[in-house]
């Protein structure tokens, strides 16, 4: 069954539809909102609509995040149904330190739940500490540091990796991007 909508207090979650590509293109136009995520900021309507196709369009999880007096797309939220069962996020800098994504993070992880999915994982550049504490907020846990030549932006990140198991299996680590990294590590103190 595919999930079309999920609420909240104070937000809808909704599928992204072909209205909202100016939106969409607000919020990945923005350099600051886009500063730590793997791709450079679209310069056009065009590209945002080939982001859309091919990071939004018929994903089971992918929600645009709106506040429920406007349906106005202010951020965006998913999962993937990949092996890594990635979460992530933006949401615009007007609405940052709200608990915004927080609240949209619960809703879409109960979903993920009651749909039997057995964990996702979410990593964050190092130099973002305010993503970890997104994840740490909806009970993911640290699991291990990683260093990667971050394409397309061609730098040195290091990243945290940070897991939630739904399934009851507390032990189970995600280790392909340990695997992947010749540089990999546990910090102490996160």
């Amino acid at each position: 069954m595919n999930i079309s909508r999920l609420e909240t207090d104070r937000l809808i979650l909704r599928r992204f539809e072909n209205d909202d590509i100016e939106a969409l293109y607000c919020l990945l136009k923005d350099e600051e909102v886009n500063t730590f995520l793997p791709w450079f900021p679209v310069k056009s309507i065009e590209e945002t609509k080939d982001f859309y196709k091919k990071r939004f369009a018929n994903k089971k999880y992918a929600f645009a995040i709106c506040l429920k007096e406007d349906p106005f797309p202010i951020g965006y939220i998913k999962a993937s149904l990949d092996e890594s069962h990635d979460f992530g996020y933006a949401l615009g800098k007007k609405f940052w330190h709200r608990g915004i994504v927080t609240e949209a993070g619960r809703a879409l992880i109960e979903q993920l739940k009651r749909d039997g999915i057995p964990f996702i994982t979410a990593t964050h550049d190092k130099n973002n500490p305010r993503s970890g504490g997104v994840m740490r907020q909806l009970g993911m846990k640290y699991c291990y540091s990683y260093e990667e030549q971050w394409q397309p932006k061609n730098f040195l990140v290091t990243f945290r990796m940070f897991q939630l198991n739904f399934d009851g299996q507390e032990d189970r680590v995600y280790t392909k991007y340990w695997d992947l990294s010749d540089k990999h590590f546990v910090e102490t103190g996160i």
